[in-house]
C-alpha cells in the first residue's frame, strides 16, 4: 500500500456492510462510502466494491471516499440471486480458497461443492477442501468421508481432515495460509468462524449452533472480513446457501472440472459437449467408474441451468 498523491492514499478493503467500508492504509483503518456509482467493466454485479480490493481513497474529516477500485487479478464470483443477471463478488485478490464442508450436521450437497470448483477453476484461485468435524466421523460417516476424498484427490484437490475440537487439520491448515491472502468459504454451520478463532484465538469471531429443527447452520458472519493474522491473511465469509454460476460458456465448462479435461482430447469429436456424442472418452469414464457420477451430474446440471438463463 502506498500514498499515491497529498490527499490521495491506496488501502484494501478488509470489511463491508454494503454502504461502509472498511480499508487498511498506511494511515490506519479508515470508514469509508463509494464515491459516484463506481462499476467495473463488463460485470454487472450487486457490490461494486469487495473485501480484498485494493482501492484509492480520498480522507476527509467528514466522510472518506472510494474514489477508485485497482484492477482485479482474481475473485470468487456467483450469481446473485435466482434468475439474476447479477452477480454477487465475494471477495477478490485471494492467493487460496479453503471450501469446508462437513458430512453431517449440516451435511454440504456434493454439487455446492462442485459449483464453488469451477468458479475458482475459472478464475484460476487454487483449492484446499477440508472436511470439518473429523471428530464426528464414525462408522458410515468414515466410509462416506474416505469416498469423498477418493473422489475429490482423483479429480486433484488437496483435501485434508479438519477438527476443531480435537486440533486434527488446524496446523496443515495454518502451513497453507502462511504468506497468503485466504478465503475461507461454506455453507452456514461448518466451521468457518470456529476455525478462523482457533487459527487466532485473540480474533473477534462469532460462532453459532446448528438449528435443530432444520439441521442447518445459522448465519454468524454477516458481511466477508479480512483478518490480519500471524500466517498471513484471512478472509472469512457468510455461510453461502447455494452457487448459482455466471459467466461460464457452455463449451468451456469441461475445462472446469479437471478430471474430465484430462480425458477430453481422447474424445471423437473436438467439439464434444460429453452429453451423447458416440466416441466420448468422459461419458465412457463415468460408465466405467474413472470419473465419479456425482460430479458428472454436476457437471449435467450446471449446462442445463447456463441453458435455462440464456433463454
Amino acid at each position: 500500500m502506498q500514498t499515491t498523491n497529498d490527499t490521495r492514499v491506496e488501502g484494501i478493503v478488509v470489511s463491508s456492510t454494503g454502504s461502509w467500508y472498511e480499508v487498511a492504509t498506511p494511515q490506519g483503518t479508515l470508514s469509508c462510502r463509494i464515491r459516484g456509482k463506481l462499476r467495473l467493466k463488463g460485470i454487472r454485479s450487486t457490490n461494486p466494491v469487495v473485501v480484498g480490493d485494493r482501492v484509492i481513497v480520498e480522507p476527509d474529516e467528514q466522510s472518506n471516499a472510494i474514489v477508485e477500485i485497482m484492477p482485479r487479478r482474481n475473485y470468487v464470483i456467483r450469481r446473485a440471486s435466482n434468475l439474476s443477471k447479477e452477480s454477487h463478488i465475494i471477495a477478490a485478490n485471494i492467493d487460496r480458497a479453503l471450501l469446508i464442508v462437513t458430512l453431517n450436521a449440516p451435511t454440504t450437497p456434493r454439487e455446492f461443492v462442485d459449483r464453488f470448483l469451477v468458479t475458482c477453476e475459472a478464475y484460476k484461485i487454487p483449492v484446499t477442501i477440508a472436511i470439518g468435524k473429523a471428530d464426528t466421523l464414525v462408522g458410515d460417516l468414515e466410509a462416506e468421508a474416505e469416498e469423498f476424498e477418493a473422489i475429490y484427490g482423483d479429480a486433484g484437490y488437496d483435501v485434508l481432515r479438519l477438527s476443531s475440537t480435537t486440533g486434527e487439520g488446524v496446523e496443515e491448515i495454518r502451513a497453507l495460509l502462511h504468506g497468503r491472502t485466504t478465503l475461507v468459504a461454506g455453507n452456514s454451520g461448518v466451521g468457518k468462524s470456529t476455525l478462523v478463532g482457533t487459527i487466532d484465538p485473540t480474533l473477534d469471531i462469532r460462532t453459532g449452533e446448528i438449528s435443530e429443527s432444520h439441521h442447518k447452520g445459522k448465519h454468524t458472519t454477516t458481511f466477508s472480513t479480512m483478518y490480519p493474522i500471524e500466517e498471513g491473511y484471512i478472509i472469512d465469509t457468510p455461510g453461502i446457501k447455494g452457487f448459482g454460476l455466471i459467466d461460464i460458456e457452455s463449451r468451456e465448462l469441461c475445462r472446469y472440472f479437471p478430471e474430465m479435461m484430462r480425458l477430453a482430447p481422447d474424445c471423437r469429436f473436438y467439439n464434444c459437449t460429453h452429453t451423447h456424442e458416440p466416441g466420448c472418452a468422459v461419458t465412457e469414464a463415468v460408465k466405467e467408474g474413472n470419473v465419479a457420477w456425482s460430479r458428472y451430474e454436476s457437471y449435467l446440471k450446471i449446462l442445463d441451468e447456463d441453458d435455462k438463463y440464456r433463454k
